[in-house]
């Protein structure tokens, strides 16, 4: 997942529960905050309307004095209010008076005249001296019919001989309660909708920063030649430390790593020389080598002499023809003779390290094309290679194998094997397993110089493990028509 859309998806995911929380208190709030506004509205109304209503009790006229008369007429009354955009035609209320008993000895809608509400949480608490309010539905399965009641006393001095209940609808303050509630509804979802574009525009512009800094990086890692992308802020300032790490460890990395190739090649010339030198240099007393012998150690220094020369030469060229991923000049390569020229530059390794080289019976008239130098230098590696897992006594077997346009050469050897975790990394620069029998490692710079190679040559390297033991190295070459 691209690290815009992580952001994006980390700061949805923080604006949506931010306003999921906030959105659930507000919404929870809205209905109790008015139902609180009414309850205490009507606490207000039950103790003016009880000390109204409080002579006529006590006079026994409760239901035709001129209290009930004042409550009735209400009911005709046309109010004519609009109250924040709802229009308000007729009172709500419902007056209810109980005597000390709890008998409902007034009822403003004459339906519950003579029953005991003496059980009811209003007037059971209000006759007991306690604030005594309740909320029920007159429909049980309704919630949405629910009423409030609130109770005041109605006292004769210090006693208190009766109770006054005002009843309203919870359902006359469900459109403030609807409106409040689809206004912070709406303000919520367009606060989200303005957070999300937010969140877009910033991850938009973050991944853009980071993508050009990304493919510039890439470009460089792949050795072209690329323009610093233009960034904002602390990325511009990233991407020039970018090219100024680039500039300064460009050239100093490209020479590095041909210095550690070509003193990696330069080892195999220079053994050769060394041994045939220190042969040549017969001890006092011993017997004179033969004039044949002589000749032929005189000659090997010539020819490693030459090919360190060629060595070095061809390293440069490489060097120069890397970024361009191509042989300058390429030759027609004949794949026997390539085989055995190589086999002639390890016969001493071989011989020091008491193993057998077998080479192909019949090879057929193949060419490669490419630089013969190079590609010696491959297989030269190759075979230096699997001379150094190869047991004592050992063979090293050679095979070609031809597939269509392709020829693949084979080294195997019947050492230990690559280990399942250096399959995939044996290529690497620099990466080198340990010897058999405690031998130092190699400077991991020969099989990368196979690969090399072979990509130049628009082939392909190989190092796989053999049935039976051992592994096997292959490099593949297009061959000429």
């Amino acid at each position: 997942m691209r690290i815009g859309l992580r952001i994006l998806l980390g700061y949805f995911v923080i604006v949506a529960l931010a306003a999921l929380l906030l959105g659930r208190v507000f919404v929870q709030e809205v209905k109790p905050g008015v139902r609180q506004a009414m309850e205490d509205t009507l606490v207000d109304t039950a103790n003016v309307l009880a000390e109204l209503a409080s002579d006529d009790l006590l006079a026994g006229r409760i239901n035709d004095g001129q209290f009930a008369r004042r409550i009735r007429a209400l009911r005709g009354r046309d109010i004519g209010a609009e109250i924040w955009g709802f229009e308000k035609r007729t009172a709500s209320y419902r007056i209810m008076i109980t005597d000390a008993r709890g008998i409902v000895v007034f009822d403003s809608a004459g339906r519950d005249l003579g029953r005991d509400n003496s059980r009811w949480n209003d007037v059971y608490r209000t006759l007991r001296g306690q604030y005594g309010a309740r909320s029920t539905r007159s429909d049980p399965n309704d919630d949405a019919s629910s009423v409030m009641h609130v109770a005041a006393p109605i006292r004769n001095g210090d006693k208190i001989v009766g109770v006054l209940t005002v009843a309203k609808p919870n359902q006359t303050i469900a459109p403030f309660i609807e409106r409040s509630q689809a206004v912070i509804m709406r303000w919520g979802l367009l606060l989200l909708g303005v957070a999300l574009l937010v969140g877009l525009l910033a991850a938009w512009w973050l991944s853009r920063q980071l993508g050009g800094l990304r493919r510039y990086a890439n470009a460089v890692t792949a050795g072209e030649r690329v323009a610093l992308p233009r960034s904002a802020g602390e990325f511009g300032d990233l991407g020039r430390a970018l090219e100024t790490m680039r500039e300064r460890l460009e050239g100093k990395q490209y020479v590095e790593q041909y210095v550690h190739a070509l003193t990696h090649e330069l080892k195999g010339p220079l053994a050769a020389i060394r041994g045939s030198a220190e042969l040549l240099d017969t001890p006092s007393g011993a017997q004179p080598m033969p004039d044949a012998d002589r000749a032929r150690f005189i000659a090997t220094i010539r020819e490693q002499g030459e090919r360190l020369s060629q060595m070095i030469d061809k390293l440069l060229a490489l060097a120069a023809v890397e970024y361009r991923q191509r042989i300058e000049h390429p030759e027609s390569v004949d794949v026997a003779a390539l085989i055995d020229a190589a086999a002639k530059d390890v016969a001493p390794k071989l011989a020091q390290a008491g193993v057998g080289l077998q080479l192909p019976a019949q090879v057929a008239d193949d060419t490669v094309p490419g630089d013969p130098f190079l590609l010696r230098q491959a297989l030269v590696n190759l075979f230096e290679n699997a001379i150094d897992f190869a047991p004592l006594g050992s063979t090293i077997e050679v095979a070609l194998h031809r597939d269509g346009g392709r020829l693949r050469i084979d080294v195997a050897d019947r050492g230990p094997g690559v280990p399942d975790y250096a399959i995939g990394r044996v290529f690497e620069r620099f990466y080198s397993l340990p010897r058999p029998g405690g031998g130092s490692r190699s400077s991991g710079l020969g099989l990368c110089l196979v690969a090399e190679v072979a990509e130049l040559h628009g082939g392909g390297a190989a190092l796989a493990n053999r049935d039976g033991g051992g592994a096997v190295a292959s490099l593949e070459l297009p061959v000429l028509p």
